[in-house]
Formats: C-alpha cells, structure tokens, sequence
C-alpha cells in the first residue's frame, strides 16, 4: 500500500483512539463524581455499640437525601463530617479519606467559601501528612473567617507538623481566647509537651479533658494524651489509673488498651503487654501498636520476632499505597513511619531514603530530625547525627527517647 495512505491512516486511528480513552476518561471522572460513598461496616466489639448504630443510621438517611437530591450540599457536608470522624474510630484513612475529600470537592465546586468544607478539606490533609497543603488550605480559611477557633487549630496542627513552633503557639494563643474548650486546651498541651515542660502540659490536658464529654473519642483520646504525659514523665501508677479510667469510659478503646501494654512492658510483664497491643490493633489496625508489639519484642530479647513483625508493617503499608493509587487518591505521605520500621529490621539504607524524603517536606519538625539523627547514628555516621540532633532538641524537649538517643549520640 502507498505510503501515502499508510502514515495518515495510522495518525487517524492514533487519534481516534486518544479521542476515545479521553472521552472514557471524562465519563469515568464524571460517574465518580456523583457516586455516593457509604459509611463502611465497622468490626469486632466497636461494630456492637450503640453509638455506631446511631451513626450508621445517621449515614444511612444522609445517603437516602442525596438518593433523592444528588446536588444537596448539607448533605454532602455532613457525610464527609461523618467519614472524618469514623476515620479515626475504624483506622481505615485509605477509604474514608479518600470519600470525604470526594464530597468535600463537590461542596467546594458550588461554594468554594464554604467553611465546613474548607476546614474538612484541611482536617483532611493533614490526616493524609500533606501538611503544607493544609498550611495552605488554612490561611485561606482564615482570611475568609479570622474569627472561627477551629480554623486556628488546624493553623496550629500544620505548623506543628511543619517544624513552624513559633507560630504554632501564637496561633494557639489566638485559639484559646476565641473558645477555651478541648480542642483548645488539649494543642496547648501538646505545644507544652514539645518545650519541655511537663507539668504545664498535664495541667491543660486535664483541663481538656474537664472539657469534654465523658465517653466521647475526643475526650478519650485527650484522657489517654493525658496518661501518655504522666508515662513519659516518669508517673507510671497515674498513667495507668487514666488509661483505665478511659477504659471504663469507652470500652475497648484501642488507644488505652495500647497505653495498659506499655505500662505491661515497662512492669517487664511481657505476655500481657503482647495480648494488649494485639487486642489494640485488630480494634484499629493502626500500625503503631504493631510497632509497639515490635519494640516490645526487642526488649524481652526476641530480636526475630521483632523483624519479622517490621516486615509485616512494611508489607501492609505497601500494599495500603498500591491501593490508593489503584483509586486514584492523593493518598497518604508514610515516609517517616516507614523509616522507622526498617529501623526495626536494620535496613538503615531504606530507613535513610525514606526518612530523607519526609526531611525534605518538613526540615524544621524536631521528630524527623530525631529520626534522621538515630539512622545516622546507627549507621556510622556520628557527625551527621550530631546536626540532625542539634535541630532536635531546638524546643527543649524533655521527651525520654530523645534524651536517651542523644545521651548515646553525644558520649
């Protein structure tokens, strides 16, 4: 067959089919947008409360509204309400992250000023780690609403996460004289905590917790912060009457049973630590218990044991990214978690790559220059260590593990 004939030919299918995976493409992204996300079935004892019931019932007639009006902004706002907060109740980021942020973008196609979707639009963000993105989806909202508490506590969770404590506390401050409540209280707490200073930290968190309702995640949460503080203040006899009284409030709450395993372990009771962080995450598979699982491995001597649940970790994560990108999610940034754990398995070179991309995302957060002091340190290299340590302890943190490594670090 003539040339000719041939080259345009084969342009013309070429573009044919360019046109028609273009146009399967924009179908697809246009039924995606108006499918409705549901909440999921939760498991085990959480599955069995009546919170969860009034939940799921709360979900599902929110689901038959936009049945009836697809384009219903109230609705929209509050099922991705909902999702955020079964995200942290159920553990499960990759699915719930991911169906909010759909119905978040929906509301702000129609309203872009809206606050509940802007602030979820943050609060989603920074539980996927895109911390400068919320930093910037923040000062947006402030600038729209300087006068709203919330949007200065996603101000000051950026900034934290960011390395940016400065402003961290000023935008802290701004909260706390807007509305003393627990979300207030319970970041001052956290922004004590990170300078040092202990007993400030337990005092505001016990004022956040007087502020919450008993029972509910948050004020759990905040109580089991609270015993977290007295732990690493040394006070293991009040950690455990919190993590215990959290217990009685919300049965089965993973966080307080992971926080009875380290008090376990620290009491050398190693059996009781194991059955506790593994009751904590088939609760929440949340990979920190695992990771504590691991740590409590590498006391009791069972160095193996320790490994092998590390290469558990790093399977599953991986396997948890593959599934974001399968659905096209911006998916959550893990590097500093995976660094940690093939901390656990010796690979300081993975640890380092990993550890290095979360650096570069967040150089001023004192945690990721711990961590990249720790790897450095390990590996061989004391003087990296020693810089990486240096912009660690900038905040006079009093955290044991730090002190501890830069005891080591520095001898």
């Amino acid at each position: 067959m003539n040339k000719k004939i041939i080259y345009p030919a084969l342009v013309a299918i070429f573009l044919l089919c360019v046109g028609f995976i273009f146009v399967k493409y924009k179908y697809s992204q246009a039924d995606n947008e108006k499918k409705l996300y549901s909440l999921l079935d939760r498991k085990g004892p959480t599955a069995k409360t009546t919170e969860w019931i009034e939940i799921r019932n709360r979900g599902e007639a929110l689901i038959q509204q936009l049945n009836k009006d697809p384009e219903n902004i109230k609705s929209m706002i509050s099922l991705a309400g909902l999702f955020i907060q079964e995200t942290r109740i159920s553990g499960n980021f990759a699915y719930y992250d991911y169906a909010a942020m759909n119905y978040v973008n929906r509301v702000l196609a129609k309203d872009p000023s809206n606050f509940e979707a802007l602030t979820y639009k943050a609060l989603i963000q920074l539980s996927q780690h895109h911390f400068s993105e919320a930093l910037v989806t923040g000062e947006e909202v402030k600038k729209l609403y300087p006068h709203s508490a919330f949007v200065y506590g996603i101000l000051v969770d950026a900034n934290v996460e960011l390395g940016n404590y400065k402003e961290a506390v000023e935008n802290s401050d701004k909260m706390v004289g807007i509305r003393p409540d627990i979300r207030s209280y319970s970041r001052i707490a956290y922004l004590r905590e990170i300078h040092g200073d202990y007993p400030g930290a337990i005092e505001a968190m016990k004022l956040a917790v007087e502020a919450g309702g008993p029972g509910q995640e948050s004020t759990e949460w905040c109580r089991v912060q609270l015993g977290r503080l007295y732990e690493l203040s040394g006070d293991l006899k009040s950690a455990e009457m919190h993590y215990t009284i959290s217990l009685d409030e919300r049965p089965n709450y993973a966080y307080a049973l992971a926080g009875l395993g380290r008090i376990a372990a620290a009491k050398k009771e190693f059996a009781k630590a194991e059955a506790l962080f593994k009751q904590a995450y088939e609760i929440i598979p949340d990979y920190a218990f695992k990771e504590e699982q691991a740590e409590l491995y590498i006391q009791s001597n069972e160095t193996e044991k320790a490994k092998a649940v590390a290469k558990d970790i790093i399977k599953d994560m991986n396997q948890r990214k593959r599934q974001e990108i399968n659905q096209d999610s911006a998916g959550h940034y893990s590097d500093k978690e995976m660094a940690a754990v093939y901390l656990l398995t010796d690979d300081y070179g993975k640890a380092l790559n990993h550890a290095l991309m979360e650096y570069n995302r967040r150089p001023g957060n004192i945690e990721v220059n711990e961590l990249l002091a720790w790897i450095y340190f390990k590996s061989g290299e004391i003087e990296k260590a020693k810089s990486y340590l240096k912009e660690a302890m900038k905040t006079n943190s009093k955290n044991p593990r730090l002190l501890t490594r830069a005891a080591q670090i520095n001898k």
